[in-house]
């Protein structure tokens, strides 16, 4: 009768403890958010992470009616920001702008201070976006076919720039030299910012790099865009041949970007950010906008994008591994 006693008791204060913690995250969800919200971008500003958490954190601050801070953090490809999120406080008031290199480092890196699938709660993928395959102007190719044939008759005298090693660009890169036979020199640099710049330099000669942050530059002619890595043409830009149609068939190479929170973030917290993201992005005007530079906006549930997350690292992860690139 005593142990039955103790076994009743230690029950009523579990279940006790179990609602009172329901109530008190009920309450923080209700009353969330009441101070600044910070999104960390593990990556430099001017890249796409960067546009996409600068687009989606004013609109949020204007219907939450509290400040989003954008704070940049790139080094060692990503690890140093990501890590930030993964040890912050789970009340929602730090989010993380993710790409397929936050999935890609669960399979490729060794010394993670974290586990990428584990100790964040995703909350929506906001677009997905394909690379745009970009010349230095003073090559002698203008369209991706011709660009192939060139650097196949200059083998390892062509550069090559990305975020970092392991990163999306670097293995979209490396996944194009492997179906083509072409040997250009990786050159990594901080961000995309950093890359496009050298770019514009002559540093490297070729580069995939996410279209809307690159805009600019190719619609002035300072880079020379002749495809892009979607499987398929992109309704902004008919003209624009795939990298499949040009000599890849096969070839397929999309980013996307999304929000996640730190693991164990309330789910109240969770819906109620998810609710108002996915509400900015599929606003007319901002959808409008997306879409003109070439994107897909997706804004799909926190499952859903778990499962994006998951196969993003299956596949990227084994072409790392078939091409040897490791993250330590």
């Amino acid at each position: 009768m005593t142990r039955l006693c103790f076994a009743v008791a230690r029950w009523m204060i579990a279940s006790l403890a179990a609602v009172a913690s329901s109530g008190a995250h009920a309450q923080s969800a209700a009353n969330y958010p009441h101070k600044p919200i910070r999104v960390i971008v593990p990556f430099s500003p001017g890249g796409g992470s960067d546009v996409i958490a600068r687009l989606v954190g004013a609109r949020l601050a204007e219907r939450f009616g509290q400040t989003v801070v954008v704070d940049n953090r790139p080094a060692a490809a990503g690890i140093v920001g990501t890590d930030i999120v993964a040890k912050a406080s789970p009340d929602g008031y730090t989010l993380l702008l993710v790409t397929a290199s936050h999935a890609v480092s669960a399979k490729l890196a060794t010394k993670l201070p974290y586990d990428p699938l584990k100790d964040f709660s995703p909350i929506t993928e906001v677009i997905a976006s394909p690379f745009g395959a970009l010349l230095q102007p003073s090559l002698p190719a203008t369209t991706m076919k011709e660009f192939i044939a060139y650097a196949k008759a200059n083998p390892g005298k062509l550069n090559y720039g990305s975020s970092g090693p392991g990163g999306s660009p670097h293995l979209a890169t490396e996944l194009l030299m492997s179906m083509t036979g072409l040997r250009m020199t990786h050159v990594p640099y901080k961000g995309v910012a950093q890359y496009v710049t050298a770019q514009l330099g002559g540093e490297i000669q070729f580069s995939l790099s996410n279209m809307f942050s690159t805009m600019g530059h190719w619609k002035a002619g300072r880079l020379r865009l002749v495809a892009h890595t979607n499987p398929k043409r992109l309704e902004a830009f008919p003209d624009l041949p795939t990298i499949a149609e040009s000599g890849v068939p096969g070839y397929e190479a999309s980013l996307w970007y999304g929000f996640t929170a730190p693991a164990r973030t309330p789910r109240p917290i969770i819906d109620k950010l998810h609710r108002e993201i996915t509400a900015i992005a599929r606003a007319p005007e901002v959808r409008r906008m997306l879409v003109a530079q070439g994107n897909e906006v997706i804004t799909n549930s926190p499952a859903e994008f778990t499962q994006v997350i998951a196969a993003a690292a299956e596949k990227w992860g084994a072409v790392g591994k078939r091409l040897g690139v490791k993250l330590d």
